[in-house]
């Protein structure tokens, strides 16, 4: 796997990308850039399908170019390590399983309203997405290595 860090907004990335994010299982996305993946994409399906039942926290659920990782219950909490390692384990099957996905771009998922440390996430993700024929893109819209 080739992981780059760029400074660079997310969605100018182009569409031979599929962009992952974090969400709750509620799928509200009412705040940070979630809110910007529902006004780029349409999301509307998988935020109704969690009226009767919520998303399953730690699995990737795949809308277009979207991959959507689940890392908490509700949007007002927090994720974990561990939800998030099982929901990066998610979004690897699906890129196993799917031989066309080579580039996703994300922002440093985890770290900024969920309050995750960036060093910890990058780990895992290198963890996770070892031996993947394929590159992960991270935009940040600043250089602050920080969060």
């Amino acid at each position: 796997m080739e992981l780059k860090e760029l400074t660079k907004d997310l969605f100018d990335l182009p569409e031979t990308y599929l962009l992952a994010h974090c969400i709750s299982s509620d799928a509200r996305m009412g705040r940070g850039i979630a809110v910007a993946f529902c006004k780029n994409f349409d999301l509307a399906s998988l935020q109704a399908s969690t009226k009767e039942t919520p998303l399953e926290i730690g699995r990737c659920y795949r809308e277009g170019r979207v991959l959507n990782l689940v890392t908490k219950q509700k949007y007002s909490g927090k994720p974990t390590y561990v939800s998030l390692r099982r929901s990066l384990a998610s979004l690897r099957e699906i890129c196993d399983e799917d031989e066309g996905i080579k580039k996703i771009g994300m922002p440093r998922i985890g770290c900024g309203l969920d309050r995750l440390q960036w060093t910890r996430v990058k780990k895992m993700l290198v963890e996770v997405f070892e031996a993947w024929d394929g590159e992960i893109v991270i935009c940040s819209l600043s250089k602050d290595t920080s969060v």
